[in-house]
C-alpha cells in the first residue's frame, strides 16, 4: 500500500510584497523566498513578449530547488508599442515615462515560469492593455513627489493612485499588479500544488 502523495513545498522567487499579497488572495503562503540575482537588461530589439519570458524562466532557475518544492517566478513590464518600460532611474526618469504614457494605451506584460519536480520550466506570458488619460504636468508632478512610481516597472503602481489615471483595462487587473492569477493557478495546479 503507498502513502499519499507528498504536496510540494512553494518557493516564491521573489521579495515583492505585491506578488506574496497576490498570492494569499488565492489561498497561497509560499514556503521560503529567494530574491534571484540574474540581469534584466533587455537584449538588443527584444520584444517585450520575449523580455518577460526570458526573465521569468531565468529567475526560476536561478533558485536552488529542493526535490519536493516548486518555484515561482514572474517579471512584468510595461511597453508602448515595442519600446520596454523598466523602472525609472530617478525622478525625471519617472517625469518622461509618465509623459509617455499620458493619453494614450500601453500593454503590461507578465512572464510566469514554475519549475517543479522534473525540472521542466513551465511558462505563460500575458498580455493586459491598459490606456491613461491625459495627464496634466501638475497630476505628474503629484504623482512623482508621493514616490509610489519608484521601483515599478513603467513608474506606476496601479493598485495605488495611479489607479485613477486608468481610463481602459482591457485583460488581467492582477498581471498589472505583477502576477497574473489565472494563469499562475493553472501553472502550480499542474506541478502539485493544490488548489480549490
Amino acid at each position: 500500500m503507498s502513502g499519499a502523495a507528498t504536496i510540494p513545498a512553494l518557493v516564491l522567487a521573489s521579495t515583492s510584497p505585491r506578488r506574496r499579497e497576490l498570492l494569499a488572495r488565492i489561498g497561497l503562503v509560499p514556503a521560503r523566498f529567494a530574491a534571484p540575482e540574474i540581469d534584466e537588461t533587455p537584449l538588443k530589439g527584444e520584444l517585450p513578449r520575449d523580455y518577460v519570458a526570458r526573465l521569468a524562466r531565468g529567475k526560476a532557475l536561478a533558485v536552488e530547488r529542493a526535490p519536493d518544492e516548486v518555484v515561482l517566478a514572474g517579471d512584468t513590464t510595461v511597453a508602448v508599442g515595442r519600446r520596454i518600460l523598466e523602472k525609472p532611474a530617478d525622478e525625471a526618469d519617472l517625469r518622461r515615462m509618465l509623459a509617455l504614457l499620458s493619453g494614450r494605451r500601453h500593454h503590461v506584460w507578465s512572464g510566469v515560469c514554475v519549475v517543479g519536480a522534473d525540472d521542466r520550466p513551465r511558462i505563460r506570458v500575458v498580455d493586459t492593455i491598459v490606456a491613461f488619460k491625459a495627464l496634466s504636468a501638475a497630476e505628474i508632478d503629484l504623482y512623482v513627489e508621493c514616490g509610489e512610481g519608484m521601483g515599478k516597472a513603467g513608474g506606476y503602481a496601479i493598485q495605488g493612485r495611479a489607479e485613477t489615471f486608468v481610463r481602459f483595462l482591457s485583460g488581467s487587473h492582477s498581471n498589472v499588479v505583477g502576477l497574473p492569477l489565472f494563469e499562475t493557478r493553472a501553472l502550480l495546479t499542474s506541478t502539485g500544488i493544490p488548489l480549490g
